[in-house]
């Protein structure tokens, strides 16, 4: 097994370079722009807090249409040639993949992203804006890890609508998966200082 260069040292590779490179990393890594950027560690809070999410989640579709991924499952958001690994990704209708590998899901229905303090502009900036290009996306959904503050995007249309949600009694609707998200259950065992 091999790990994968970080950006700073390396030359731009083709998609299909990343991927021959990514199926034998010891780590995950996600590519933009013909560029490899390796993923942080994530904190015991960010665990948590997606393995709760992807707990409440994989509950209420264990007997619908619907399968939720964890971590592992990489995305690509096909037009802009990015692959991602969301902290949780949802997709309704039979899920698509890249190719005979099936390890990068091409229509997610709802993504998932615990921010961290290193991922947090990106999560919200550039990722979003890639992720927005996908045609199956529906909703959008970042969860800080550091105080209570869930960020919900539902797709309207050709517009983007975010609600935020900041306290433990809040529940968030996915409307595009007829679930609910209480942030009591997102968060927890997480204490907050």
């Amino acid at each position: 097994m091999e790990t994968i260069e970080t950006a700073a040292v390396q030359a731009f590779l083709t998609p299909e370079e990343y991927l021959a490179k990514e199926r034998k990393a010891l780590t995950k890594s996600e590519y933009r722009n013909g560029q490899i950027h390796a993923m942080p560690g994530a904190s015991h809070e960010h665990n948590v807090i997606m393995g709760n999410t992807f707990a409440e989640l994989h509950i209420q579709l264990r007997d619908r249409t619907g399968i939720v991924y964890p971590s592992d499952m990489r995305v690509k958001a096909s037009s802009t040639g990015r692959y991602t690994y969301p902290d949780v990704v949802v997709v309704c209708d039979e899920p698509q993949f890249e190719d005979s590998h099936f390890d990068t899901l091409l229509n997610p229905t709802v993504l998932i992203e615990v921010l961290s303090p290193s991922t947090a502009a990106y999560d919200r900036g550039e990722k979003f804006t890639a992720y927005q290009k996908l045609d199956s996306l529906c909703e959008y959904v970042l969860i800080s890890q550091d105080s209570v503050c869930v960020e919900h995007y539902l797709r309207q249309e050709r517009d983007w609508n975010l609600t935020a949600f900041r306290s433990l009694d809040d529940v968030l609707f996915l409307v595009s998966i007829d679930c609910e998200l209480s942030l009591q259950a997102i968060y927890a065992k997480i204490q907050f200082s």
